[in-house]
């Protein structure tokens, strides 16, 4: 990983792999780069120059110490485009990441010539904008051991947390690993953003996937993503929940080079 300087905003850790189209990959809340890594595998690798990121707060990058907006962590992501001189790419987010990618298509359209929306909300009904925003004083009161355990079944289908109990250790781990004041600071953004009301304004050419039983970045959600953005291509993966990245990397893999 290369460390990238910012006056007045936390340093970012990242890392290039291949050559070819810019695909920039945005982690989700609580994660880091290293959770595309399977899907980066399974890329054709002299296809994309593949981008991947720390945002703030999370892995190698520096921490974030006060709240922060949606368009702050976009900034993450363009602060490292242009260091690569990269004008523009095709964004792919995963969770929080699928919020930066809408923020971006929406507020700099120039930089982003597809966008790929993996298990990512949009269009929250008025219970589930309640059970985020209650989540976030749950992690402040109670810490982030306290729903460590809630996320391995949140997170993995049953069979793969049978059979691959090290990949679902490391990732709770990797969580468990989070500075919290950062964690919390990014999961208000996750928790409250939303966009819905805007993805009419989508231009670019746009693939949403989620997995068939995730339950934060719904099936719902993501039929309305693919409702509203005109042109759009849906997938649904079958038997998956959130964690996508990491128990079906080929599959996420083949539809995104298939897309982008």
């Amino acid at each position: 990983m290369k460390l990238l300087a910012r006056a007045g905003r936390p340093n970012l850790a990242y890392r290039t792999d291949g050559d070819g189209e810019p695909l920039v990959l945005v982690h989700g809340v609580g994660g880091g780069a290293e959770n595309w890594d399977g899907v980066v595998a399974s890329l054709p690798q002299k296809r994309f120059q593949v981008i991947r990121l720390d945002l703030s707060g999370h892995g190698g990058s520096g921490p974030i110490a006060s709240p922060c907006t949606v368009q702050d962590l976009a900034r993450d992501v363009t602060d490292v485009m242009d260091a690569l001189g990269v004008k523009s790419a095709a964004i792919a987010g995963f969770s929080l990441g699928g919020l930066i990618a809408q923020s971006l298509a929406l507020d700099s359209p120039d930089r982003v010539t597809r966008l790929a929306l993996i298990a990512t909300v949009a269009g929250r009904t008025p219970e589930e904008q309640a059970r985020s925003t209650a989540r976030i004083e749950v992690v402040r009161e109670k810490g982030l051991a306290f729903i460590a355990e809630g996320n391995r079944t949140f997170w993995f289908s049953d069979d793969f947390r049978r059979d691959h109990p090290d990949a679902v250790e490391a990732r709770v781990q990797q969580f468990m690993a989070c500075d919290p004041a950062s964690y919390l600071h990014a999961f208000a953004v996750f928790a409250k953003g939303d966009f819905g009301e805007r993805l009419r304004e989508i231009r670019q050419p746009t693939l949403v996937m989620t997995g068939e039983f995730d339950t934060a970045a719904t099936a719902r959600m993501a039929r309305l993503m693919h409702e509203r953005i005109a042109g759009s291509r849906l997938e649904i993966l079958g038997g998956m929940r959130h964690a996508v990245l990491i128990e079906c990397p080929q599959r996420v893999a083949a539809l995104l080079a298939a897309f982008a």
